[in-house]
């Protein structure tokens, strides 16, 4: 008695590249005795086997199901919409690097039962592939050309190849295609050109190039003695601002100083009026200091002349006065102090 039998055809291992398609096969044929209602499940079986099996979509009573697996809302479909007509491949769009893993169908019909498992993979093709030059460009050095792809499933495989001129890559050329690096020894100025780098998986390529111009060694030397002058004059310019700056300020606070100096040792001089002011002002305090019994002797000597500064000269400048013989009163009683004062004759002239 013939059973339920899955007739999909013996590929179980699908590798693709990220973005694409891929259908999954699950092709059956049902018996006579197959008479139970029919029930397909396609279900993602994890690597970690303490973990329990997804179930992705599902068939049964004659309506699909696809709402258990949120990963691939909107990008599962089965590949025919009517499944009892023995066809019930799984289309999966929009591949992504997750949706690499061991997927199962399951095809139910009472009494029969059968399955089968795929394993799909997922690659990303290499992408963002830079290329970089290390070393000194300079003939007779040693140059790497450097090759990497930032993106792209493993295996990953870096191939150089020159564009320019002769389109070979020199003899002396070392390349390493895990690593991406190419080793230029003993570089020339022939190896000067434009070189290229393709990095490849098993699902797609990616390309970049690089210019390499090779140029005689760089006087060092003199690049070492320009940078010591140059700042050696930089320096000394900078001193001489300082200076001149400094020199400035100095001059400033210096005119400061002597703008705002104030000498008090030296007494202002002496006015004229100011000289018969003190002069008339001691006689008048003298004269306060007098009872009136003794002010006739005194009232009777005018004073129609104001001394000038003959009266500050000096011993030998000033004219010889006669003393007065007018008695001067007995002050002593009094308390008082007496005091000379010069009187003037009828002609004017003072004794």
């Amino acid at each position: 008695t013939r059973s339920l039998i899955i007739t999909s055809g013996d590929q179980s291992m699908f590798e693709k590249a990220q973005g694409e398609k891929v259908t999954l096969p699950c092709t059956f044929e049902l018996s006579e005795e197959d008479e139970g209602p029919l029930d397909i499940e396609w279900v993602l079986i994890p690597a970690d086997n303490q973990k329990k099996e997804q179930i992705i979509i599902m068939y049964a009573v004659d309506r699909i199901y696809n709402h258990y697996y949120a990963a691939m809302t909107g990008r599962m479909q089965f590949t025919n919409l009517d499944p009892r007509s023995g066809d019930g491949s799984l289309d999966i769009l929009n591949l992504k690097a997750a949706d690499t893993g061991t997927y199962q169908c399951k095809v139910k019909k009472a009494p029969g039962v059968q399955s089968k498992k795929i394993q799909l993979t997922v690659l990303v093709k290499p992408a963002r592939t830079k290329c970089s030059i290390e070393g000194s460009q300079e003939i007779g050095k040693d140059v790497t050309l450097k090759c990497a792809s930032q993106e792209g499933s493993p295996l990953l495989s870096y191939d150089w190849r020159r564009v320019s001129g002769t389109q070979e890559l020199p003899a002396t050329s070392m390349l390493n295609k895990n690593t991406g690096e190419l080793l230029l020894k003993n570089a020339s100025r022939e190896y000067s050109g434009t070189y290229s780098c393709v990095a490849s998986n098993r699902v797609g390529t990616d390309e970049c190039s690089v210019e390499l111009n090779v140029t005689p060694p760089v006087n060092t030397a003199g690049i070492i003695a320009g940078a010591i002058i140059g700042t050696l004059l930089g320096l000394s310019v900078l001193c001489f601002l300082v200076f001149c700056c400094c020199k400035k300020h100095r001059e400033k606070k210096y005119e400061k100083e002597v703008h705002h100096d104030i000498r008090e040792d030296v007494p202002p001089p002496k006015s004229r009026s100011s000289t018969a002011r003190s002069y008339i002002g001691s006689n008048r305090s003298s004269l306060g200091s007098m009872s009136p019994s003794n002010m006739e002797g005194y009232t009777k000597t005018p004073y129609s002349q104001v001394p000038s500064e003959d009266f500050e000269r000096t011993p030998a400048q000033n004219p010889t006065f006669a003393p007065s013989k007018v008695a001067a009163p007995n002050l002593s009683r009094m308390g008082a102090v007496p005091v000379m004062i010069p009187a003037q004759s009828k002609d004017g002239s003072i004794v």
